[in-house]
């Protein structure tokens, strides 16, 4: 069977500089917002992006407007800065009440520009809220902190749509939404319909669990809202590019998206701290594109049935015929 190419998308950050704890001075030279969106227009697959909020360098709403219409994008969401020095000991959960006010006022504002942009939503990824040693923390009262601010948030704005970006750890060494299993609990425990999540491949693969197990835990609780596609070796959120080191990860994790039935934006999250930021989204839409052909071609009657009897063998003799046939034919 032949079935319409997904449509690609992109975080804004991905055509960003960088800085580390080592190369204080950068990367390369900042890139606003502006800038950015014009080099994601370059990479020519794309529709979508991710922006962060403020915009960079002054750039008024306006100016993003126009900077999405000339280069042919739309927004998919928008990513408050609520992870910024401000907010180092939390954004929801932080100790100090005006600052936990201040990021509540930043949010508020970040739903009127998701309404303004057409976005399908606000992502939070509450970066700061968590801990780092032992003690440091009443467990209770954090997650409650945790838990409560979004659903005050959400619940203020029943009409727009919230997705969580859960995360092991970094910059906290302990990141209280660290799971899809944590974040499940804990918009169960909101009780709202506007809150979902949106996975990240590489958190989920470095956080210790199967990116696809992960996939399908969500889509069973209708919380699949979104999700981001990168790489890593396991062991760090690396945000590499898509397929270079987890090949068959990747194509299980879309194949659970297609037996689903799930259609969303297929999007990514890289940081090529130094290689070219429009050349590395369209090496990871290339092999995305390889990916969608496989799910094309792949014999879902005999994976069900090889499925059915647990035979590993038979499962990945399948996978390799139809994943490693499909790499060719784009350049």
């Amino acid at each position: 069977m032949t079935t319409p190419t997904p449509l690609f998308g992109a975080g804004l950050w991905n055509f960003a500089s960088y800085v580390d704890r080592y190369a204080t001075d950068g990367y390369d030279e900042p890139v606003s917002t502006l800038e950015q969106i014009r080099l994601a227009g370059e990479v020519g697959d794309l529709s979508y992006v991710d922006l962060n909020y403020p915009f960079s360098h002054g750039a008024t709403l306006e100016e993003v407007k126009a900077a999405l219409a000339a280069a042919g994008l739309k927004a998919i969401g928008v990513t408050p800065d609520i992870y910024l020095r401000r907010f180092k000991k939390g954004a929801f959960t932080n100790p100090d009440p005006a600052v936990r006010a201040a990021a509540m006022e930043l949010l508020h504002e970040t739903v009127g520009v998701v309404n303004e942009l057409g976005a399908r939503y606000v992502k939070l990824w509450p970066g700061q809220d968590g801990w780092d040693y032992p003690f440091q923390v009443n467990h209770h009262d954090v997650w409650k902190l945790a838990v409560d601010g979004i659903k005050e948030l959400a619940s203020a704005h029943p009409e727009t749509k919230f997705v969580i970006e859960y995360k092991p750890r970094e910059p906290r060494v302990k990141m209280l939404w660290d799971s899809a299993a944590r974040s499940i609990l804990g918009i169960k425990e909101m009780g709202l319909d506007n809150v979902g999540v949106l996975l990240d491949f590489g958190h989920a693969l470095y956080g210790g669990e199967s990116p696809a197990d992960a996939a399908q835990l969500l889509i069973d609780h209708g919380l699949l809202w979104g999700m981001d596609v990168n790489d890593n070796l396991r062991g760090w959120d690396d945000d590499l590019m898509v397929g270079t080191v987890h090949m068959t990860e990747v194509f299980e994790f879309f194949y659970t998206l297609r037996i689903n039935g799930w259609e969303g934006v297929w999007q990514l999250d890289q940081f090529p701290f130094r290689e070219d930021s429009v050349e590395t989204a369209r090496a990871s839409i290339r092999f995305l594109k390889a990916i969608h052909r496989a799910l094309d071609k792949l014999d879902y009657v005999a994976m069900a049935e090889a499925q059915a009897r647990h035979d590993g063998i038979a499962a990945q003799k399948l996978v390799q015929d139809a994943l490693l046939s499909s790499m060719g034919g784009d350049a």
